[in-house]
């Protein structure tokens, strides 16, 4: 009886440690496989939305949503990553390593995932952000912020006017409150949303995912767009077959 006693011990031990690692704003955790980075951003509420007021209809109208905590990919997906993973580059800027795979269709982003998860029962799961996850953790959790970290783009992402005319090594430029890097330019990054220009209006306050209209949404402009696609609010249509240079993926991990 004892040692039973001794055993439920050290299990409940082990829940507090996880429940305590999994409650920490930017805690971080390692794929070891793949070596992706993951950052542990908090549940929360906030104003979904255009909250600045003076941009396009589709990102209104503005509406409270409440996520449950996720663990988010600290950098967008690389190169040397998607190559472990799919076997092949099929960036059209293939400059390193370390730079965002580009030129990704949302049905790869999805047999990357699915390829992913795969390795085997035990492992860890992945999947793509909502749009309403990937908007709360680029606003530092659901802070009030034009950009992902704050208002000034060029210490915070590369965009046309800083870029030169091609992305750059991801975590190059200031990371967030929650230290995610690459959130506003670089690359933009896929959701699982469908696109609608009025998907706000059927939101569910709680964990939304639009699954109505056509395409897909992205998300954090690119080194080759103007200062507003950069912004946190800002929703880019795509066909899921579209396979731009522009366009790459950042993942959640399943808790």
């Amino acid at each position: 009886m004892k040692a039973m006693a001794v055993s439920v011990y050290v299990v409940a031990l082990l829940a507090l440690s996880t429940l305590a690692l999994a409650s920490t704003p930017g805690k971080e955790w390692t794929d070891p496989v793949t070596g992706m980075e993951f950052i542990w951003v908090p549940k929360g509420c906030f104003q979904m939305g255009d909250t600045f007021g003076e941009r396009e209809s589709e990102e209104k109208p503005v509406h409270e949503v409440c996520l449950d905590g996720l663990w988010l990919g600290k950098f967008p997906v690389t190169q040397k990553q998607w190559v472990q993973v799919m076997g092949a580059n099929p960036s059209t800027s293939p400059k390193g390593e370390d730079y965002p795979v580009d030129s990704v269709t949302w049905q790869e982003a999805k047999s990357f995932v699915t390829r992913l998860n795969a390795r085997g029962k035990e492992g860890p799961r992945y999947r793509l952000p909502t749009e309403a996850e990937w908007e709360y953790a680029c606003r530092s959790g659901g802070k009030a912020e034009m950009f992902a970290g704050g208002a000034k783009l060029d210490a915070l992402g590369w965009y046309a006017e800083n870029s030169g005319g091609g992305p750059h090594p991801v975590g190059q430029k200031a990371p967030n409150g929650l230290g995610l890097y690459d959130m506003s330019g670089n690359v933009f990054q896929w959701t699982e949303d469908m696109y609608e220009k009025t998907a706000y209006v059927h939101h569910a306050r709680n964990n939304p995912l639009h699954t109505a209209g056509w395409g897909r949404v992205a998300r954090g402009g690119y080194w080759g767009g103007g200062v507003s696609c950069a912004r946190c609010s800002f929703r880019c249509y795509m066909s899921d077959r579209c396979k731009a240079a522009s366009t790459g993926l950042r993942l959640v991990r399943v808790p």
